[in-house]
């Protein structure tokens, strides 16, 4: 089982996403995701969120908030729990990212990038301000087979 943050930082009606090109071997390997990652020994869901953003797009988060909590369950990889979380303030200059490119994309344009399935759904739950969710989504590969909103069965 692993823990996780990931974060979607929105600055004038854009998302910044980060295409994952650069990494060998990674399991997110050309497709565009928000920022975040692993978290360390004793940190909070806050603390990696903070420190992963720093290290990732050498940006200071000022304004967030946590959005939803995602179980994520594979055949190829551990469970994962992810902290997902939105953030509309920030200090500092955009720096590049050692995983990928980090680029802003426009809200509505995100859609049409090379996203996980499952990202999708999120994605649309943060775009109607569904207040703080849980979900589940199961993969069999790159395929998902089973999604659950606050323990409901969408997929």
């Amino acid at each position: 089982m692993k823990l996780t943050t990931l974060c979607y930082i929105e600055k004038d009606g854009c998302y910044l996403m980060l295409h994952r090109v650069k990494k060998e071997v990674d399991i997110n390997k050309e497709k565009w995701i928000g920022i975040g990652g692993k978290f360390e020994e004793d940190e909070s869901p806050e603390e990696c969120l903070l420190r992963e953003a720093m290290e990732e797009t050498g940006l200071k988060l000022t304004s967030y908030r946590l959005r939803g909590i995602i179980t994520f369950l594979s055949d190829r990889w551990y469970t994962e729990y992810m902290f997902l979380y939105t953030a509309d303030g920030f200090e500092g200059e955009l720096k590049e990212c050692d995983e990928g490119t980090l680029k802003w994309v426009k809200k509505e344009d995100v859609d049409k990038l090379n996203l996980w399935e499952g990202d999708r759904i999120f994605l649309d739950l943060l775009k109607q301000e569904v207040p703080c969710f849980s979900l589940k989504l199961q993969y069999e590969g790159d395929k998902l087979v089973f999604g659950a909103l606050n323990g409901e069965r969408i997929v």
